[in-house]
């Protein structure tokens, strides 16, 4: 089986290319342009590289949130609209799982952190177990220092939101906070495609006409325009 994934809920983003248990390509691209001008570029040099068509993909597979509202909608139109040409079903990946799966075996908790403006962060928490990592807080949208009060123990930090506040993070954890480096320090669109993949396996698929990115809070324009 071979499955194409795609990461939009960052500025980073890409593309990856996964057959069974085999990664054939990846690529991430951190450039000053949106996802609507360089994802199709992406998903084409994966292809062209990995000497694939389109058509010989089995499934799509998305990071579905929660990250950029705009990067989201992107992303998974963008795969709604290979499902339907090719009729090949859909796969969804929460970005928390994903970004925590770009650090397998930890021996402490890691909490991911995407900035959610606000003075809030998007986040989860997530300990390895014997078959991989269990999620143990669910995904929410808070403000960071209030969170990590609740922490115990060395934490591993990664993602934007940590960088933003790193401060208020070491303020609260000190010594036991622990930070990722920074090629480490975004989901990986290859942990997007494993993720997908082991779904997949077990036919755990999404219908293309009712998927929505999981926002975890409204928008702005929502908030605003709610009650039109």
């Amino acid at each position: 089986m071979k499955i194409l994934a795609i990461e939009t809920s960052t500025m980073l983003g890409g593309v990856a290319i996964m057959d069974e248990n085999t990664l054939i390509a990846e690529i991430r691209l951190n450039v000053k342009t949106t996802h609507s001008e360089r994802l199709m570029i992406g998903i084409d040099s994966a292809l062209r590289l990995a000497n694939l068509r389109i058509e010989e993909m089995d499934a799509f597979c998305i990071s579905i949130g929660p990250g950029s509202f705009t990067g989201l909608r992107i992303g998974l139109s963008t795969v709604k609209g290979f499902a339907f040409a090719t009729g090949r079903p859909v796969i969804t990946v929460p970005t928390l799982d994903a970004f925590a799966w770009s650090l397998p075996f930890s021996a402490y908790p890691v909490c991911p952190m995407l900035d959610a403006r606000k003075k809030e962060v998007y986040t989860a928490l997530y300990e390895w177990r014997e078959h991989g990592f269990e999620k143990i807080v669910p995904e929410l949208s808070v403000r960071p220092g209030d969170f990590i009060k609740g922490l115990k123990g060395p934490v591993i930090f990664t993602g934007e939101g940590a960088r933003l506040y790193r401060d208020v993070i070491v303020s609260v954890k000190g010594d036991e906070a622990i930070f990722v480096p920074s090629h480490s320090d975004v989901p990986l669109p290859s942990a997007v495609a494993y993720l997908g993949m082991r779904k997949a396996m077990n036919g755990d698929f999404s219908d293309p006409v009712t998927i929505t990115p999981l926002y975890i809070r409204k928008s702005e324009a929502e908030i605003k325009f709610g009650g039109l």
